[in-house]
């Protein structure tokens, strides 16, 4: 009985985000992009001028509501809980490349269904390698690997991400010169204020209740050989499926799609080190959010990690385009495989116990 509740839960939050994502869409944001949580938090990192690109300088409601959401629902059910301090530096940086793969494919997990839910086939090629970088984050987990175990924090520590987040709303709504609003480009496109936060509040209300997560879906299907938790994503792509059908907002091809590239050997890799950082830090960009909203640091590490990386791609020409990937992109997605393969050996039991035997 549990399960068909968990089950039906992870279907209606997955029908709602399809819904709400088709919806937004249609009101002002950006094509193929009702909802995406690498390209939001890479917006709002420019709107803070932690980078120059003006295209992209927007705070997003959406993100606002994200931490908020969970927040207010685990405050209100009582089961608010600070915790942390496992391998924090570890998990920041590991975030980093997981939003350099985001930015090379253009697109979080959940903006890629979105995508394949709008006829775009280029998220098919970043579907397969988010699934290639899922498997082998799996093969560490089966070696035993492991950041640490986060440990209970003082109320305050948890605190620090929902404060934030009101601080921004009140940046937002408040308009000072510090904070920079794109004119033109996607950061100009954006759905009314209030709707947009109302629905990031729904969203990481229901994410934070149904525990929604698409790199953990498809880690489940592999190591445990159980398809309840992705049957949330799949809800997803059916209703934005409808709904595009019904607005007219479906095309289906490689080319002439919004905000997105044709080089599939970068949509591949870039959502492939998306799938195998998600594996590692235990989360994709969205449920990092909500877990920063529960009181999870760990999580908000991650956080700031998606938002440094957001500006760094764009200070140093590695974020893609719908010209394609450049240089620095490609030689950024190489480094973060490197990277996280040495994060992942090294926190390994077996690498534990060779090291302690030489």
């Amino acid at each position: 009985m549990e399960n068909k509740k968990s089950l039906l839960l992870l279907i209606i939050t997955g029908g709602l985000i399809g819904l709400i994502a088709i919806i937004l869409m249609k009101l002002g944001n950006p094509p193929n992009m009702g909802i995406c949580a690498a390209c939001f938090l890479r917006d709002t990192a420019g709107a803070l001028g932690l980078d120059n690109a003006a295209a992209v300088q927007y705070i997003r409601p959406e993100i606002i509501g994200f931490i908020l959401g969970s927040f207010i629902l685990t405050m209100g059910r009582r089961e608010f809980q600070a915790s942390g301090g496992s391998a924090p530096l570890l998990r920041f940086v590991i975030a980093f490349f997981v939003m350099i793969g985001a930015l090379v494919f253009l697109g979080c997990p959940l903006r890629m269904v979105l995508r394949l839910a709008a006829g775009d086939l280029n998220a098919l090629v970043g579907l397969a390698g988010f699934i290639v970088g899922i498997g082998i984050g799996c093969l560490f987990l089966t070696k035993g690997y492991s950041l640490g175990a986060s440990v209970s924090q003082s109320k305050a520590n948890g605190l620090v991400m929902p404060v934030i987040a009101v601080m921004l709303l009140v940046f937002l709504l408040v308009r000072p010169a510090f904070i920079l609003f794109s004119s033109k480009g996607p950061g100009a496109l954006h759905a009314p204020i209030w709707i947009s936060l109302v629905s990031g509040l729904v969203i990481g209300a229901f994410v934070q209740r149904s525990r929604l997560c698409m790199s953990g879906g498809i880690r489940n299907v592999i190591l445990l050989r159980s398809g309840t938790l992705l049957s949330g994503y799949i809800a997803i792509f059916v209703v934005a499926l409808i709904a595009n059908l019904v607005v007219g907002n479906f095309n289906l091809g490689f080319e002439n799609q919004p905000i997105a590239h044709t080089d599939f050997v970068w949509n591949f890799l870039g959502m492939a080190l998306v799938g195998y950082g998600s594996i590692l830090i235990g989360g994709c960009p969205l449920r990092q959010l909500v877990m920063a909203g529960e009181g999870n640091s760990d999580a908000a590490i991650a956080v700031l990690g998606f938002l440094v990386a957001g500006a760094t791609a764009h200070n140093f020409g590695i974020a893609a385009s719908p010209a394609g990937v450049p240089v620095n992109g490609q030689i950024a997605v190489i480094i973060g495989f490197v990277v996280l393969s040495l994060i992942g050996a090294a926190n390994c039991k077996l690498f534990s116990s060779l090291k302690a035997t030489a």
